[in-house]
């Protein structure tokens, strides 16, 4: 059975009532599904249940309203639909480790619960090219070596770092066979997931997995991934799309699991299943650790 259609209606009875007092049973019904089995359906496909989507929406709707207006709080906290400016201040800190004030004045729009509405294409992208429950694995210590380049979120320059390590790549000595790559996201002590927004600049190393450092030319950088637990996420088709699959993983997965982040960096790794970057049957694993 063919649910896109109905989560679509779901979706858009949701936000034409987004500042109502909006009742899950009246999103099922909207969408011509009892709420048993659409809820199974978003918590399936969409990874998440109708009330924590509604919740993260009105909440990714405030903090928008408190960087770009100057609305009073009470204000914005019963239009998203909170009783009071308190019951607002509990639910806002739990996403954003702030309350509602100091995210005001930090004027910082932070990735983490930044959660997006679910347009058509969106909603396509979660549904086909993103696996939101990922697999839980234990890798042992990988040894990376590759070269370091700047990007942010918002223009990701994966393809020219990988187009500069690919064309280096031969110089790299005691490459593991197999020629599986990393791209991995270097932790900055000055940035948390709290800070980083699509404008922060961050490094990024591109690299292949070696079995030593001996002999390793200047130019290249060290990297060791230490052995420990990671959420895969599985990212299918162009890596032009990888900005919204992070958005999820930020957005919407790290605020409903009950996986406990740990903060070594994560990487993207690209095996034989990598088929180019545009390349719509191209898959991409992305390693979130955890403890």
């Amino acid at each position: 059975m063919n649910y896109r259609k109905a989560l679509e209606r779901a979706v858009i009875y949701i936000e034409t009532n987004l500042s109502e007092d909006i009742c899950v049973e009246d999103v099922a019904k909207a969408a011509g599904y009892s709420y048993y089995h659409l809820n199974r359906q978003f918590l399936a496909l969409l990874g998440e249940s109708i009330g924590s989507y509604i919740k993260k929406r009105r909440l990714a709707n405030a903090a928008k309203r408190l960087l770009y207006t100057e609305e009073r709080i009470i204000d914005i906290a019963i239009d998203s639909g909170f009783e009071s400016s308190e019951a607002f201040s509990r639910a806002f800190k739990a996403i954003y480790q702030v309350s509602p004030q100091i995210y005001r004045k930090n004027r910082l729009d932070a990735c983490v619960g930044s959660k997006e509405r679910l347009d058509q294409g969106l909603l396509q992208h979660l549904i086909s090219n993103v696996t939101v429950h990922p697999r839980i694995v234990t890798m042992p210590e990988i040894k990376v070596a590759g070269i370091r380049g700047e990007t942010t979120l918002s223009d990701i320059k994966l393809r020219e770092l990988w187009n500069h390590a690919n064309r280096m790549h031969c110089d790299i000595p005691h490459r593991v066979e197999g020629g599986r790559g990393f791209g991995i996201c270097e932790a900055c002590n000055e940035n948390t997931l709290y800070t980083m927004n699509d404008w922060v600049l961050f490094t990024e190393v591109a690299g292949y997995e070696v079995d030593s450092f001996e002999d390793l030319p200047s130019q290249f950088v060290r990297k060791i991934l230490p052995a420990g637990k990671y959420a895969v996420f599985t990212h299918r088709g162009s890596l032009r799309m990888l900005p919204q699959t992070f958005d999820y993983i930020w957005g919407t997965w790290f605020l409903t699991t009950d996986e406990e982040l740990d903060w070594r960096e994560d990487f993207e790794l690209y095996d034989n299943r990598f088929l180019g970057y545009d390349h719509p049957d191209s898959e991409t694993d992305l390693y979130i650790p955890i403890r």
